[in-house]
């Protein structure tokens, strides 16, 4: 048998229990959630927690909407605070909302954190086939199902330690979205993320951040796109 050697099968995400989980997310995927999804929900008065933020990627466009973000993450990639999200101490509703893009392996722990800390609402990037498994449904989905499953119609390519415009994947993801404020149906959601990398993708978005970063950063930004929800 020849082995299928395609870079987008290659790229499918396969970690080590002790990785970082260094996968940067391309900017435009986290403006599909803030322009698709999170829309209606007056961001840009709100504040949030960015708590894996690697080196701002997700941050930079977070502040572009959110009117005060602090970015954190586990290891020094000379953007945000240094410190484990899962060991600190943040008092109960610190920030209004926590949006990030985890370690996988780590994605349940960071929920159940991130549900103790934000006040309205949490919102994980993870790999599609996180809505599976019989564990995740009994811990997690029985009894506390994401608001809105939003699932992207195009693939969000992921590289390992570097943002790369050219890459390509084999992997699905979508954005597991709670809202604890102001919840507008009882049961969960399914949308679909439209077609929008072209129009949401910006000319610098691959530029690496080599400058450190201040923890709290201003809106300058509110969404005009019209709400799939």
């Amino acid at each position: 048998m020849v082995q299928n050697i395609s870079h987008a099968v290659m790229a499918q995400r396969h970690e080590a229990n002790d990785s970082l989980d260094d996968f940067p997310t391309p900017p435009w995927a986290t403006r599909a959630l803030l322009e698709n999804v999170l829309n209606h929900h007056n961001i840009d008065e709100a504040s949030c927690l960015e708590p894996a933020c690697n080196k701002g990627h997700m941050s930079k466009v977070l502040k572009e909407y959110f009117k005060e973000v602090v970015s954190s993450d586990i290891h020094d990639y000379g953007y945000g605070n240094v410190t484990n999200f899962l060991d600190n101490s943040y008092p109960k509703n610190s920030f209004e909302w926590i949006i990030t893009n985890p370690p996988f392996r780590l994605a349940e722990d960071f929920l159940n954190k991130a549900s103790e800390v934000a006040s309205s609402g949490v919102a994980l990037l993870a790999r599609t086939v996180f809505l599976e498994s019989v564990g995740r449904y009994n811990r997690i989905f029985k009894d506390n199902p994401p608001t809105y499953f939003a699932q992207f119609t195009e693939r969000v390519p992921m590289v390992k330690g570097r943002l790369d415009k050219k890459a390509s994947t084999a992997t699905g993801y979508a954005w597991f979205v709670w809202q604890f404020k102001d919840k507008i149906q009882p049961q969960p959601q399914i949308v679909w993320i439209p077609p929008c990398r072209k129009m949401l993708e910006k000319d610098d978005d691959y530029n690496e951040l080599l400058v450190p970063q201040k923890n709290v950063l201003k809106n300058s930004k509110k969404s005009t796109q019209p709400s799939l929800l």
